[in-house]
Formats: C-alpha cells, structure tokens, sequence
C-alpha cells in the first residue's frame, strides 16, 4: 500500500503547491512507487511555434517525482529535488499531459524517480525525465 493517496496528493498540492494546483495538474493514481498525474491542455501551456513549452512538461514531471516519493516515505514535506534531467522526444499534441513516474531506487537519503510523459491518445513519449530527491534525516519532524 502507498503511504499517500491520490486525493491526499491533490489536498497536499491545494495547500503546499500552490502553481501545481494553479496550473491544473491532478493525481490520478499514485501506488507504492508509482504515480500517475495529468495535466489538462490549456492555451497558456503553448510557446512560440504551438507546442507545448518545455517548462511545463518540467513542472509537471517534477511533481510527478515527488508524488512518487511520497508514495514510499509518507509526506515529508522537505524532500527536495536535488536533481533533474529531461528529454524532449516528440513534439505534444495540443491535448492533456499524462505523466507516469516510477522509482528507481530508495535509500536511506536519497531516491531516484523516473517520469515518461504523454499526449493523451498518443502511444509515443513526448519526454523523458529523471531525477533524485533528497529525504531529509529527521523525515520531516
């Protein structure tokens, strides 16, 4: 069993994430290791050109990992990114953003989160990104 559920997820995100909620991003799912959020198409997510911008996707796969994270340790609300990597596959369909972020590793300090996002409808990734959380000693005491 995950230690957060999706609607936790979403209340925590009301309260500590204000631009996550502000932008529309919602947690479907979240399993112990996995999440699943979304992140309905809006015109203000498109750059110069009509995709998608890069920071969006961003935004969205970072909290990804972080939903992911929690799944495992429980809300601790000072674990941080402490690194972050993407790759820009496929130009996105003006449609919602599906992210799907899975753990690779969790140790004592530090997990590593995996996140491939999609178009909705579309098979093939638009972006891939991972990244390390930094899990603070005292687990958010």
């Amino acid at each position: 069993m995950p230690k957060i559920t999706a609607d936790d997820f979403n209340v925590l995100m009301a309260k500590e994430i204000p631009w996550a909620k502000e932008m529309g991003i919602n947690a479907d799912d979240i399993g112990k290791g996995t999440a699943t959020l979304r992140l309905p198409f809006a015109e203000s997510m498109l750059r110069p050109g009509g995709t998608v911008s890069g920071p969006t996707m961003m935004a969205l796969a970072d909290t990804t990992m972080y939903a992911v994270v929690l799944g495992v340790i429980g809300i601790v609300k000072l674990a941080v990114t402490t690194s972050f990597n993407v790759n820009f596959l496929h130009r996105p369909s003006p449609a919602d953003l599906m992210a799907e972020g899975r753990l690779l590793k969790l140790g004592k300090r530090l997990a590593v989160v995996e996140v491939t996002l999609h178009s909705d409808g579309h098979d093939e990734p638009v972006a891939h990104a991972t990244g390390t959380y930094s899990i603070p000693p005292d687990r958010g005491k």
